[in-house]
């Protein structure tokens, strides 16, 4: 018997005509996450199969932060006749162990000669007779074991293990993030990995008012998604002469609300050039006072580029578990503050008027500021030890 591990596809499996391109993208994912290791990649229509021998677990723990895989299973691969799926149906029951158990049986290739029932009731015989003690319990077993008959080989599995989940990245296209270094930004990032969209990263530094240290701490958090997206471009702006002639002119309650809209400009700019087909954030509604709706729509009107926020409707809460289960949140807390949090405002205002950002933009030339910036951009590529 081979062993191996069975990808399920999930939400891919919906996609209709553009499954088979979902399926190829996400089987070159796979086989870039394995790399090093002894493999072979065999896919289907519904199913990847991933024959690994020895390092099965090594594979296993790098499949799990593969976007695009909803399921993972330890198989067994046999013989089409019923003695071999009855040894392999042994083995994954060995592998697990349990008092009760339910066998599942699919027969894609119906020439097999006995049915989907009269498989699962043979197997399931065979193993009573083999275990002392076990039993079936069709409701709610504490094992399944699941045997697919198909053309050439049958495959017997117990062993599940929950993946990412979403669709293959790079198959939605490529986004820039705006990337603060705080706890929202990582957060959105996952969410938009998983859904299969690529990013590239831009941040907003200001020295000598922010550290290296705030870039370092933004590398970091990078290096922590580089499990689900091998490498990433950051692109850090100098954005100190801009934003103390946005200081200077828009004063204290409009600061950052003009700050951000400055910001989309560059990202949509840097956007276009980098081929990304959205601008995405980490804000979330009613959050701060930029994140209010008035905010954003005096923010959004500076670019027609889609702007995606996953956290739109998160709550800090939710977003900080999250954070904690990807592994941000402990650098995202280190004390190195970015040039939004270093230059705040005492008293922001959260319902700025469109007719007042365009007074106090009309103020002063920026143009040549935002093109000074995007001169002064320095890029880095992140992930796979740099």
């Amino acid at each position: 018997m081979k062993k191996g591990i069975l990808v399920h596809f999930g939400e891919l499996s919906t996609k209709g005509k553009n499954r088979d391109d979902f399926i190829a993208r996400l089987s070159e994912n796979i086989v870039h996450a394995l790399k090093g290791l002894t493999l072979e990649v065999r896919r289907d229509r519904d199913h990847i199969r991933i024959y690994v021998g020895e390092d099965r677990e090594a594979a296993l723990k790098r499949l799990l932060d593969v976007p695009g895989i909803n399921r993972l299973s330890y198989f067994l691969e046999c013989e089409r006749e019923l003695s071999s799926i009855e040894e392999a149906a042994l083995a994954a029951y060995e592998e697990e162990k349990s008092s009760t158990f339910k066998i599942e049986t699919s027969r894609p290739d119906k020439s097999f000669p006995l049915d989907s029932y009269a498989v699962s009731r043979e197997v399931g015989g065979f193993l009573l007779r083999k275990v002392p003690g076990l039993r079936v319990d069709v409701h709610d077993p504490e094992l399944r074991i699941k045997i697919i008959v198909a053309r050439a080989r049958a495959y017997v599995y117990a062993k599940t293990f929950q993946g990412a989940g979403g669709y293959p990245l790079g198959s939605l296209g490529k986004a820039i993030m705006l990337m603060s270094g705080g706890i929202d930004s990582p957060v959105a990032s996952y969410l938009l990995l998983r859904r299969g969209i690529a990013l590239e990263f831009i941040h907003f530094a200001a020295p000598p008012y922010t550290s290296e240290e705030a870039v370092e701490k933004v590398k970091d958090l990078l290096r922590v998604l580089s499990a689900y997206q091998a490498k990433a471009k950051l692109h850090v702006v100098n954005f100190t002469k801009l934003q103390l002639a946005i200081y200077e002119k828009a004063g204290d309650p409009y600061a950052i609300t003009i700050m951000r809209r400055m910001m989309l400009r560059i990202a949509e700019r840097l956007a276009r050039r980098r081929k990304c087909l959205a601008i995405a954030t980490g804000e979330s509604i009613g959050q701060v006072a930029s994140q209010t709706l008035q905010s954003l729509l005096a923010i959004n009107e500076v670019t027609s580029y889609p702007i995606v926020r996953p956290l739109a409707a998160m709550d800090k809460t939710m977003t900080i578990e999250l954070a904690r289960k990807i592994a941000t949140y402990d650098i995202s807390i280190r004390p190195h503050e970015d040039c939004c949090t270093i230059f705040t405002p005492r008293h922001p205002v959260t319902r700025p008027k469109l007719e007042e950002c365009l007074k106090i933009e009309s103020s002063f030339d920026y143009e040549p500021l935002i093109e000074a910036a995007l001169m002064d951009i320095s890029t880095v590529t992140i992930g796979e030890e740099d």
